[in-house]
């Protein structure tokens, strides 16, 4: 029989702590919150139990995002570990998200009371949507279908505006992270006059994201104004409250940020049709003199009218015809990407989105002519 292995209690905690992060580099654990305790504004431990076992928790103070208090159920994101000074078996949590809707929302009512004593949500700190808005930072999931919902609208109105999209999570562990990252990259660059961060419907699990607090912090933060389109009409998150603007869904969050091309073209037409008519008015007062060269004024003013409508049609067809659903609904494809030997380009049509890897680039022979 072979003799077992001897170790101190140092090297066997050290052998120990590599086997645990070779077999769990990171694990997810769910149960009840005990025994929470806030050391020194630092470190935070408390017991994570269910009905027959408890396992020792630690994180330090800076990652409590949503309150935690005993009794709640909650699923963290964590490395086991053994302690060296105490031998203690531990997870060491990095991340960790509420369970249950009334968990959730006893966190969401003691943040809020937080937040609102600060002044975070304070009105006076809102700003409107900007005059003459042409680039908009989206930030979404761009497989959901509140995105797809945003996009469709933004489209059908009022053409020229510039999107750039970050494509984050929207629920789950680390999505606050990935919206925060996102808020700062559009902050840091500075080329969008307003950011929008949109999310379809779910239930308080799914939304539980957008009450953490970093990224409440991040959104009253912005030097760019902040639209948030979360969920639906009865949905109000932490990240609506700290937002300039709120709309009720994306599909609302698009139509706020965008004009409606039908209707804008009507209101020209009848303040257009105004002028005329107060043009024609002015001319038939009796003061006026020498009527012939009055009318001739008249006709002249009237046909500059005429062109001016003609040309907002034109326009209207221009841009029309620059919508990409337009040039897609003809047959012809989109393609996205770098046109060099083994790259990868996507080519987009009107139902599909197709990846494809090129393999040989022909130039093509024109005929030319003295």
């Amino acid at each position: 029989m072979a003799e077992s292995p001897k170790y101190s209690v140092s090297d066997f905690i050290a052998v120990a702590n590599h086997a645990l992060d070779y077999t769990f580099p990171d694990c997810v654990v769910y149960g009840e919150v005990a025994n929470f305790n806030v050391n020194q504004n630092r470190w935070i431990f408390f017991d994570l139990k269910d009905q027959e076992s408890v396992i020792s928790c630690f994180m330090v103070a800076s990652s409590l995002r949503t309150p935690i208090e005993n009794g709640m159920k909650i699923a963290v994101q964590a490395t086991p570990k053994i302690f060296n000074r105490s031998g203690r078996f531990t997870l060491t949590i990095k991340q960790y998200a509420l369970i249950g809707e009334g968990n959730i929302k006893k966190a969401y009512e003691l943040l809020k009371a937080k937040l609102t004593k600060e002044g975070l949500f304070d009105p006076a700190r809102k700003r409107s949507i900007p005059a003459n808005l042409e680039r908009i930072g989206v930030i979404s999931s761009t497989q959901a279908a509140g995105y797809a919902d945003f996009i469709k609208i933004i489209n059908a109105r009022w053409g020229g505006l510039e999107i750039r999209v970050a494509n984050t999570k929207v629920q789950g562990l680390g999505a606050a992270d990935q919206v925060i990252r996102a808020l700062e990259f559009f902050n840091q660059e500075n080329k969008v006059q307003i950011i929008a961060i949109i999310r379809g419907g779910g239930s308080k699990e799914d939304l539980a994201c957008f009450d953490d607090e970093k990224l409440v912090r991040a959104i009253a933060a912005s030097k760019i104004p902040v639209i948030t389109g979360i969920g639906h009409e009865i949905d109000t998150s932490l990240a609506d409250l700290a937002a300039d603007i709120v709309a009720s869904t994306p599909s609302n969050t698009a139509e706020m940020l965008s004009k409606d091309k039908k209707l804008e073209i009507a209101n020209l037409y009848r303040l257009l049709s105004r002028a005329k008519l107060q043009i024609e008015r002015s001319f038939d007062t009796p003061r006026l003199e020498n009527k012939r060269n009055l009318l001739r004024a008249k006709q002249q003013i009237i046909n500059q009218i005429l062109r001016e409508l003609n040309q907002l049609k034109s326009t209207q067809k221009v841009i029309e015809n620059l919508n990409p659903e337009t040039i897609l609904k003809k047959g012809y494809a989109i393609l996205k990407g770098e046109l060099k030997l083994d790259s990868e380009i996507s080519l987009e049509t009107l139902d599909s989105e197709i990846s494809a890897r090129i393999t040989q680039i022909k130039s093509k022979e024109r005929n030319t002519h003295d």
